[in-house]
């Protein structure tokens, strides 16, 4: 194969590609409102410190509050952010698209 034989592969190839029908898009609903995103982050947050300071408040009773309220925030944030906010956000699409179907 030439390499004018080549190129010109190289563009049918390209043209097939871009001529061919579009790959059908699947609508994702709004991002949510900062009102909305606040009311996620507050369910996420509360039983996540509420559950830290019943396990670990006996254990930490004896630390001044700036280290607790560090160790403390250290644990939640991860569980937060990797745990419960993802959840919550799936929750928030899948209700998004029950109610608009």
């Amino acid at each position: 194969m030439t390499r004018e034989e080549s190129d010109t592969a190289i563009a049918a190839g390209a043209a097939a590609r871009l001529s061919a029908e579009p790959v059908p898009t699947v609508r994702m609903p709004a991002p949510p409102s900062q009102h909305v995103v606040a009311l996620m982050i507050w369910i996420a947050v509360t039983p996540t410190l509420l559950a830290i300071n019943l396990l670990l408040g006996p254990l930490m009773a004896e630390i001044p509050v700036i280290p607790r309220t560090v160790i403390t925030v250290t644990i939640a944030v991860p569980i937060v952010i990797y745990g419960i906010m993802p959840l919550l956000h799936k929750l928030r699409r899948r209700w998004v698209k029950t109610r608009s179907s």
